[in-house]
């Protein structure tokens, strides 16, 4: 499918929010927003994960935004360890259901990027038994960022909504598939491993826009 691609600023709290949009050829059935993992460690919207993410989606008929967080590219603004990124991931969902005229929105993250989605979905959810001016409509976490990852760093996402897809590599050198497996459990979520995988999906990108198409179109 013929995708088109575009460049915006988002305002956020903190500044501007560089986003590129990616398009499908026809009327999008909906919308999108993918995260790239950590910015303070080279995560940027380019990020090939993202990029594979947000094709895959756009390819299921979806309006796939990728946004800088802030301090990445033209970004403003500086890393807020989470906090102020989901604040902004919430902002760029807005603009897309405004833009295209959507109440529910896909969530889905590579790493870092995973673990604020799981955030933003978990506001969401909590928005929607107030006022539910947009919807989750499905989340896909790439490489979560869970338990604690090289360099000592600490992740606790929280629960997420049963359905969500989880893609994990078995030999994962960053997060531990144990760690991951250990936040799923309680939640009796499953897991997709691929075999052989590192944390950066090399040589097995593939697989993943395989895994997402194939949930969609199960």
């Amino acid at each position: 499918m013929p995708r088109v691609r575009e460049r915006v600023l988002i305002p956020g709290d903190a500044g501007d929010i560089e986003t590129v949009l990616d398009l499908p050829g026809a009327a999008a059935r909906g919308i999108a927003v993918v995260a790239h993992p950590h910015p303070l460690y080279g995560g940027t919207l380019d990020n090939k994960v993202v990029q594979t993410l947000a094709r895959a989606l756009c390819e299921l008929g979806y309006a796939a935004l990728r946004p800088n967080f802030r301090g990445v590219g033209a970004s403003a603004g500086a890393h807020d360890r989470g906090e102020g990124e989901t604040a902004d991931l919430l902002r760029v969902a807005a603009f897309a259901a405004h833009r295209f005229g959507r109440e529910r929105v896909v969530l889905a993250g590579f790493s870092f990027g995973a673990c604020v989605q799981a955030r933003v979905a978990q506001a969401l959810l909590e928005r929607a038994r107030g006022a539910p001016a947009l919807a989750l409509e499905r989340l896909v976490l790439v490489g979560l960022a869970a338990g604690t990852v090289a360099g000592e760093r600490s992740y606790a996402p929280p629960a997420v909504p049963a359905g969500t897809v989880v893609i994990h590599g078995e030999l994962d050198e960053t997060v531990p598939l144990s760690a991951v497996f250990a936040w799923a459990r309680p939640q009796e979520l499953p897991v997709v491993v691929i075999p052989g995988a590192d944390h950066f999906f090399h040589r097995r990108l593939h697989l993943i826009r395989s895994i997402v198409t194939g949930a969609w179109r199960a």
